[in-house]
């Protein structure tokens, strides 16, 4: 499809704009003119036939004395429709036909007046005919030739289309030059795209510059968080394969002791298994971030949460214990529609973390429920090692570490809380975080959309 250009749309509409009411002022114009002329015409034939009547000695050799002065022609008829006087030709009005059959006759005769127009197919004229009932009941008539009303446009036709093409031609100058001044200032606005909001030069125009800034920023910021993204998967994997290419070597060349080969093994394993939960939370992360499409989007049904919770603790039991820590649970049905699995996965990453950060002899609770407002939570309480209040709002960006040496001895990734900030968004939850250094931290989910 062709990309129209907006300065020949406006010009080409302005143009029409301009067409059409000049078409619709010359309409205008010529039924105003048409009505002046045929009311201009009734009125001249009326003052003459009065001054006429006021003349008019009841004989009608007393019109022939009159001076017309070609101005009218006069016609005086009996009530039986017999010519008595024709100004224009005293010979012929014997021969004249019987005017008792026109139409300005009889109305003269029926209502005191009468009025008509007739064309003339030879002449190209109409005739305007006006007749009025005397005291001594003939019809006096007098009629006026005038050029028709087409006649007279006929004459005026040329000076018309003159004025119609100087008129069109001066409304496609300015059509042209009023959409250059209109869209000169929109063109305008792109020169500096971080400034587009203070250079909308129209008030329509403010949600178009918001949405390209916001559009703009949104993906500033999407690229830099992809730089700082790819550079921290460059460096959490770069640290484990260091470390198993390094071993690996030691052992290829021989110059591992036999005692230690097995150490070595055992470090490469390690190192390989968190590599692997690396990439695993890559993908997942991935994964999640498509979700909000329709055709990623997981299937939802209804959920408990005191069920979810029951086998997250139940799971990580084990852990538990080896941490040292008591893991349990508590709390009342609350159900929500979600995802059965990206569920288990935040409440397992919650609670991964609550164990890992926390100190051996501690504990960690999990607790479902509704809030007043009647909606579901799910709440994973520690008392660990807490976070500091400076570090609280970074704690679920991808790869932040409250303590980076920590988690890289209990083998965190870094994308645990990310994971569970991905998918609180898509059950359209709110995730309140509460902790104090040394205290311990409440991760609270509320579900607010979907329940």
């Amino acid at each position: 499809m062709r990309t129209r250009s907006m300065e020949e749309t406006i010009g080409r509409r302005l143009y029409l704009m301009g067409l059409l009411s000049l078409v619709m002022a010359v309409a205008v114009c010529v039924f105003v003119f048409h009505r002046a002329f045929t009311m201009q015409a009734w009125r001249a034939l009326e003052n003459e036939s009065a001054l006429i009547t006021a003349q008019y000695r009841y004989d009608p050799a007393s019109l022939s004395a009159l001076d017309m002065e070609d101005r009218v022609r006069v016609t005086l008829i009996s009530p039986r429709g017999e010519v008595l006087y024709e100004s224009t030709d005293a010979d012929e009005q014997a021969e004249m036909e019987n005017h008792l059959s026109r139409p300005e006759v009889q109305q003269a005769f029926a209502a005191g007046r009468g009025q008509d127009i007739r064309d003339s197919a030879t002449t190209g004229y109409e005739t305007y005919y006006y007749a009025v009932l005397l005291d001594d009941g003939n019809v006096l008539r007098t009629s006026q030739d005038a050029e028709t009303i087409w006649a007279l446009y006929d004459q005026a036709l040329p000076a018309i289309l003159v004025s119609c093409f100087v008129i069109m031609g001066s409304a496609a100058l300015l059509a042209g030059f009023l959409t250059r001044r209109l869209v000169r200032p929109m063109l305008r606005m792109t020169d500096d795209l971080d400034r587009i909001q203070e250079n909308v030069p129209y008030r329509e125009l403010v949600p178009f510059a918001d949405a390209i800034y916001s559009d703009r920023a949104m993906r500033e910021s999407n690229e830099k968080m992809r730089q700082e993204f790819t550079a921290n998967v460059s460096h959490e994997l770069k640290t484990p394969l260091t470390s198993i290419s390094g071993y690996a070597e030691m052992i290829e060349t021989g110059l591992a002791r036999p005692e230690d080969v097995a150490s070595f093994g055992q470090k490469i394993h390690s190192e390989a298994s968190r590599m692997l939960r690396l990439v695993n939370d890559i993908i997942q992360l991935s994964h999640l971030d498509a979700s909000g499409s329709t055709h990623d989007a997981p299937v939802m049904e209804p959920v408990d949460l005191a069920a979810i919770a029951g086998e997250c603790a139940e799971r990580l039991k084990v852990n538990a214990r080896r941490a040292y820590v008591t893991l349990s649970c508590r709390g009342e049905r609350a159900e929500v529609r979600g995802s059965p699995s990206l569920l288990e996965e935040l409440c397992q990453n919650l609670c991964d973390n609550a164990i890992r950060y926390n100190r051996p002899g501690g504990r960690v609770l999990l607790e479902t429920g509704c809030t007043r407002e009647g909606h579901p939570y799910l709440s994973v309480q520690d008392n660990g090692i807490g976070i500091p209040k400076e570090a609280q709002g970074s704690v679920f960006e991808r790869f932040y570490r409250v303590d980076k040496s920590r988690s890289k001895a209990t083998g965190g990734t870094g994308l645990g809380l990310a994971i569970v900030k991905q998918i609180a968004r898509i059950h359209g939850a709110r995730i309140h975080l509460d902790s104090e250094p040394g205290v311990g931290t409440t991760v609270t989910v509320t579900f607010e959309g979907l329940h």
